[in-house]
């Protein structure tokens, strides 16, 4: 996938609305009325200064303006937009594609580009020379789509450095349009394999859709949800002991274990309920019917609004309420331990133990890079960190800019290249641009 193995991804997967985009449908207007005004110009055989204004070709570079740097995604969207785009009507209102009459060159999506606050020093991830009719109102979209895809693979590269890569389960997809999903899939995609890149990590992809995974071939995993532990009337060890018998093997067994408000006494029930299982099936030799019992982990996702009953109260709230790490360090070593209140013959208890100590603790509910760098400062006992909404926020850092800038920054008049970008703007290299070969 993209830098990952050299390849971008095809037109096809954006499903781009073609017909409407040419017709500046997805456009700031602005851009429309210059197109038609461009247009307009060069049927009058228009020029100003020695040039011909109305086929002005023109140099754009596109970056970003996030701070320190951003792992770049969208790329191979605004490439198909270009692809498929670019181009004008003719007198019968037939639209004559040019994208081959343009000088393209991009970076890859995943790639990093870093920017310091000057505009004057930038790294561009996109740069576009061409008659600058052909593809104007392709810059709203173009931005748009850089914007979108940057913005969350940067979110989640930050989230992964926070937790020291640690997998991340990513669960955003109630925050947003559900026709997102695919997007952010990619997203999040883009920031755990430039993590493992720069870090020599194994970070795993977990989303929570199939839609989120469609476009890298992922599917969407997940545990329980408050409401199946409803249908079983409030019952959680029931509710995980039919999702064993039920869900197929490649699914990992994981208890979400907040629902009475008591994540200690709720995993230890789910504990001992799936190993009675589990041990039963084992010693009658049925070991894949025994590994449905198998608990992966524990989900912990108590409301920042309620404090859990194994937690003692400091009057504070933010210490107090929600997934706190007290309330982790008693999970970690109460599962740990379950196993020696258990009447076992001496010679499974090794068995037991194990059982106990390899279940995982998922912790979700408010996490965001400040609260998971806490945890790893302190050295809480979380396994995998489960993160919404803040993944596709826009306010990753406060005064943080996520936004994309395209400027011309030279112009083309009788065949040479003049600079022309606005004041505080100039052309700027990037090693990491490749030309786009049309085809």
């Amino acid at each position: 996938m993209s830098i990952f193995n050299g390849k971008r991804l095809p037109v096809e997967i954006f499903q781009l609305d073609q017909e409407r985009m040419v017709a500046g449908w997805y456009s700031d207007v602005y851009f429309r009325n210059i197109s038609k005004i461009l247009s307009k110009l060069s049927q009058e055989g228009y020029t100003y200064r020695g040039a011909d204004i109305g086929n002005i070709k023109v140099e754009i570079q596109v970056f970003t303006r996030r701070q320190p740097a951003s792992i770049v995604g969208g790329i191979d969207e605004a490439l198909a937009i270009l692809k498929e785009c670019t181009g004008y009507f003719d007198e019968q209102g037939v639209f004559i594609n040019t994208f081959d009459q343009l000088r393209v060159e991009a970076c890859h999506d995943g790639e990093k580009a870093y920017y310091s606050g000057d505009p004057m020093q930038v790294e561009p991830v996109l740069k576009i020379w061409g008659r600058y009719r052909d593809f104007a109102m392709l810059e709203t979209p173009i931005l748009g789509s850089l914007t979108e895809v940057t913005r969350i693979a940067t979110n989640v590269y930050q989230v992964l450095e926070a937790a020291r890569g640690k997998d991340i389960l990513f669960f955003p997809a109630r925050f947003a349009h559900y026709k997102l999903q695919a997007l952010h899939g990619y997203a999040y995609t883009l920031g755990v394999n430039a993590y493992n890149k720069d870090y020599g990590a194994n970070s795993n992809h977990y989303v929570s859709t199939d839609e989120q995974g469609s476009w890298w071939g992922g599917k969407g995993g997940g545990t329980i949800s408050h409401s199946y532990i409803s249908s079983f009337v409030g019952n959680s060890s029931e509710s995980m002991l039919q999702f064993c018998r039920l869900m197929p093997l490649n699914i990992n067994r994981i208890a979400l274990v907040d629902f009475n408000n008591d994540c200690i006494g709720t995993s230890l029930t789910v504990l001992k309920a799936m190993f009675e299982q589990y041990y039963r099936l084992l010693k009658e030799g049925a070991i894949n019917e025994a590994n449905r019992y198998k608990l992966f982990g524990v989900r912990p996702d108590t409301s920042s609004s309620i404090r859990d009953i194994s937690v003692e109260p400091l009057g504070e709230k933010k210490l107090d309420n929600g997934v706190n790490a007290r309330l982790i360090y008693r999970l970690r070593k109460s599962l740990d331990q379950a196993y020696r209140t258990w009447e076992l013959p001496e010679n499974d208890w090794e068995l037991a133990r194990k059982y106990c100590q390899e279940v995982k603790i998922i912790a979700t509910g408010g996490f965001d890079p400040a609260k998971i760098r806490a945890f790893e400062r302190s050295q809480v006992p979380v396994d995998i960190y489960g993160v919404g909404s803040w993944l596709i926020s826009n306010s990753s850092r406060e005064g943080t800019n996520n936004d994309f800038t395209a400027d011309v920054v030279k112009i083309a008049v009788n065949g040479q290249w003049i600079d022309m970008a606005k004041i505080g703007r100039q052309s700027c290299p990037n090693h990491k641009l490749k030309p786009i070969v049309p085809g």
